[in-house]
Order: C-alpha cells, then sequence, then structure tokens
C-alpha cells in the first residue's frame, strides 16, 4: 500500500508547482492582466458578434495539463472580448461594475492563504477584518456600534439575511404567512421578490404603493394602507424603501417612512446596493436622512466602491436576532462553538464555507484611502447631471433630475423608434447603455458607476446620441 501511496503522491504533487513554474505563470498572467488594463481606453464597451465564447467549446476539461500560453489567448478571445466590457468606463447601463486593481490583489492573497473567514475559531485575522469592514459601513450609515452583518455574494443573499432576520425576529410562522403584509414600490430590485419566495413567504400579502412624479414611495398612501391592512385583520409585517432605486436613481422618503414603521411596529428595510455609498459625499449625504433609522440595510461594495464583482453587504441592527435566525451548531464543529471576541460569519448568514472576501475590500480602501473613493462617487453625480443638462439640449426629453448617478431619458416619438434608436448604439458599442420601461413607457438608462467613467467618456456619449438621431433620420 505504501508503494501506491508514494507512487500516487508523485502524481498528486503535481498540485503543488514549484516557483519556477508559478513565476513563469505569474508573469503570464500579469502580463495579459496589464495589456487588457491598457488597452479599455479605445476597447468597445460592447461587442455585438455571433462567436459568443463558442472557442471555449474546443478546450474540453482535460486529462493531462495544457500550457498556460494557450489557455491566455483563449480566455482573452472568447471569454473576457464578447458582449458586454464590464471593465469599460463607457458602460454606462445597468449598475457597472467595478474592478479597481488591488481588488484582484486582495483576491489574490486570499485565495493563496486560503483563510476560512467563517468562523472566528478558525479564521480571527479574517473574521476580524470583515466584521471591521461592516462596522465601518453601519457607522457612516448612522447605525450603533452594535451593529454588524455579513458580508454576502452581493445584494440578493445579503436582502435574504435581512428578511429572514426580520421573519423570525417578529416570531413570523409558516400559518401567519398568508396574512403578513410587506410594502414596496414597483421600483424595488427584483432580488427583493426573490428573496421573499426563497424565505417561504411567497403567498404573503404584497402591496405595491404609488410613486409621486419623482418615482418615489407615497408615504401618505403607505400610512393610510396600513391602516386599511390592520382593520382587515392583515399583520403589517415590512416596508422597503430604496435609496437609489436601479431604474431612475431614486430616493424614497426615508425618514418618512421611518416614522411610519416606528408608529406601527414595522421593520423597515433599506435597499442601498447601488445608493449607499453615496452617503460617504458630504452634500449628498442629507439625501439619505432617516436610512439611521431603519432595522437593515442592503449595500454592495461591488457597486459603490468600485471593487470586482461577488461583495454585498447586509447590516442589521439587532445582531442577536440575526444570530438566532441563522445559527446552528454540527457535533464536528464543537470545538468552535460561538466565540466572546466576534460574531463569526457562518453564524449570521446561510453561508458556512465562504470566500475571504473582505481582503478585496479592505486591501483598496487601505491603499487608496477613503478620500479617493469619496471624489470618484461624487465625480459621478457630477458627470450624470451633466448629461442630464445637456441631453436636453440635443432635443432628448428626460426623466426627474437625478439624485445619484442614474437617469432615464428618450427622444420625443414612440417607443419602437427609441428602441432602434439603442440598439443602434449598442451595436456600435463605443458605450454602452440600457433601458427600462416605466408606466408602459420606454425609457434609456444612462448609470454612471465605473470608476472609469470620467468627462471624456460622458461627452462622448452625448455625441454618439446626437450622431445617432441623425443618422436614424429621427425627428422631433
Amino acid at each position: 500500500m505504501k508503494d501506491k501511496i508514494l507512487a500516487l503522491e508523485a502524481k498528486a504533487m503535481q498540485l503543488e508547482p514549484g516557483q519556477e513554474k508559478r513565476t513563469n505563470w505569474n508573469e503570464q498572467v500579469l502580463d495579459y492582466a496589464n495589456r487588457f488594463l491598457e488597452g479599455l481606453p479605445e476597447a468597445p464597451a460592447f461587442l455585438d458578434e455571433d462567436n459568443k465564447g463558442e472557442a471555449l467549446l474546443d478546450f474540453p476539461i482535460p486529462e493531462n495539463p495544457v500550457a498556460i500560453d494557450k489557455l491566455i489567448p483563449l480566455v482573452e478571445e472568447a471569454v473576457d472580448k464578447p458582449a458586454l466590457n464590464p471593465a469599460s468606463g463607457k458602460h454606462l447601463g445597468y449598475i457597472p461594475g467595478g474592478g479597481v486593481y488591488p481588488g484582484a490583489l486582495g483576491d489574490y492573497m486570499a485565495s493563496v492563504a486560503n483563510n476560512y473567514a467563517g468562523i472566528f475559531y478558525a479564521g480571527p485575522g479574517a473574521v476580524r477584518m470583515e466584521n471591521m469592514l461592516i462596522r465601518w459601513m453601519a457607522g457612516f450609515l448612522g447605525y450603533p456600534e452594535t451593529a454588524l452583518g455579513n458580508l454576502a455574494s452581493g445584494g440578493s443573499i445579503a436582502t435574504l439575511v435581512a428578511i429572514t432576520t426580520a421573519r423570525d425576529a417578529v416570531h413570523l410562522k409558516a400559518a401567519m404567512v398568508e396574512n403578513a403584509v410587506i410594502y414596496l414600490t414597483a421600483q424595488v430590485h427584483h432580488c427583493i421578490h426573490k428573496a421573499f419566495r426563497i424565505a417561504g413567504m411567497k403567498e404573503s400579502v404584497f402591496r405595491a404603493v404609488p410613486l409621486n412624479e419623482r418615482f418615489q414611495m407615497d408615504t401618505q398612501y403607505l400610512r393610510k394602507q396600513i391602516q386599511l391592512d390592520r382593520e382587515a385583520g392583515l399583520k403589517p409585517f415590512m416596508v422597503i424603501g430604496t435609496a437609489g432605486t436601479t431604474d431612475t436613481g431614486a430616493i424614497d422618503p426615508l425618514d418618512e417612512i421611518a416614522d411610519i414603521a416606528a408608529e406601527n411596529h414595522i421593520w423597515f428595510h433599506v435597499d442601498a446596493a447601488y445608493g449607499g455609498f453615496f452617503a460617504l459625499v458630504d452634500n449628498l449625504k442629507p439625501k439619505f436622512k432617516g436610512i439611521e433609522r431603519s432595522d437593515s440595510i442592503v449595500i454592495d461594495p461591488h457597486k459603490g466602491l468600485f471593487l470586482p464583482y461577488g461583495l454585498g453587504a447586509v447590516i442589521i441592527r439587532d445582531v442577536p436576532a440575526q444570530f438566532r435566525a441563522h445559527y446552528y451548531q454540527a457535533n464536528y464543529m464543537q470545538d468552535a462553538l460561538p466565540d466572546s471576541h466576534e460574531y463569526s460569519p457562518a453564524d449570521l448568514s446561510p453561508e458556512l464555507t465562504k470566500h475571504f472576501r473582505g481582503m478585496r475590500m479592505w486591501l483598496p480602501l487601505q491603499l487608496f484611502g477613503v478620500a479617493a473613493f469619496r471624489a470618484s462617487l461624487e465625480e459621478k453625480a457630477l458627470l450624470c447631471h451633466y448629461f442630464y443638462e445637456e441631453i436636453q439640449k440635443k432635443g432628448f426629453e428626460v426623466g426627474p433630475p437625478p439624485e445619484l448617478s442614474v437617469m432615464v431619458f428618450r427622444f420625443p416619438g414612440n417607443d419602437e423608434s427609441n428602441q432602434q434608436l439603442l440598439k443602434y448604439i449598442q451595436h456600435d458599442g463605443r458605450i454602452f447603455a440600457s433601458s427600462t420601461t416605466i408606466n408602459g413607457v420606454f425609457w434609456i438608462r444612462l448609470a454612471v458607476m465605473s470608476f472609469r467613467t470620467h468627462l471624456k467618456e460622458i461627452e462622448l456619449a452625448l455625441k454618439l446620441f446626437g450622431d445617432a438621431v441623425e443618422q436614424l433620420g429621427m425627428r422631433k
């Protein structure tokens, strides 16, 4: 048996490459990364082509090693080039992802050391780092020092954590679900509906609160509807406000919603996945008044801090309630019982095994400092306002003035002509914009959220939309 073990060991040792091979791989990957980044200014934001990564099919999972100099060109052509380029500063659709360079270095360091960031007993440094980051976010959003939460893979899981915590905090049993009422608007992100379904609350009563002319929640209607529901024997359970909707960037009247929630003893959740980090900007912070009175917040560092995809956060005021909703103990984990020093992420979320996400956030904040992020956020808001003013000079209609860095606009005419206009822009590929439908009307969206988007990119977008109107022969 020993001979067989040693023979297998010799082959398995391929998984532990020596320094020379590691250096070669590092150099080739770094060379590609540098070429990719240096080529971004001229690269298209969207490449509309028929070959959508099909070259990958010629590389099935192999039995034997493939040289890295064959794999990097494959990744370049089949993975990084087709369709949307999330790293481009000309990506002005959806909510652009970030990708500040130290985030990649943080992921590299986290993966090499492979710290287990789920339990304090196993990785005290990793857990301390993640909890410090959560407390920092809680602090600038006005939450008490006792608040905590979780670093999740994104806003979807973060939202699920918040809803599960709220459900259990008010002792909402299965038999009570059909009488529980959730208040939200048509502008909430679809991950919220998905989270309620996964949390076993699909049969609850969902009240779509109307919007005002700025696409914000109508709080007078909310107050009246809660009263009507109480009189009907229903149980108002949760109201969801949004601090920066995906469609239009609107911020609901959070302070008024907080008043109503407090008066009626309703859990108040704020979706600040997109907009929350704008609270770091002094002249924008007043727009978030009331967020500090909520019970839970979702905020995405991979949006507002321009980090690589895969990092959302939930912040919870009542941490013991979060613990009770998520904590389970297995016999084989008896050595890692809850520690008095720090809450463990595995006890505060559905995840047990988890990536050490905190490093991709901590390293950029340390290397750049908060001031650089604050300046970039303020710049994005101003760029969106600039586009809002300038696009009107080209004959376009606009929605409400942007609260943050998202706005909607359209050329006078029917939906079909605006759809054709957007397709023309996307096929051109030099910039990427997206669309939405509000109250049955087709709108083009501009989302300025890439740290690489500056005045040059916005001027290009203005020019391309103006040129497209002429090329398509569109008239008012």
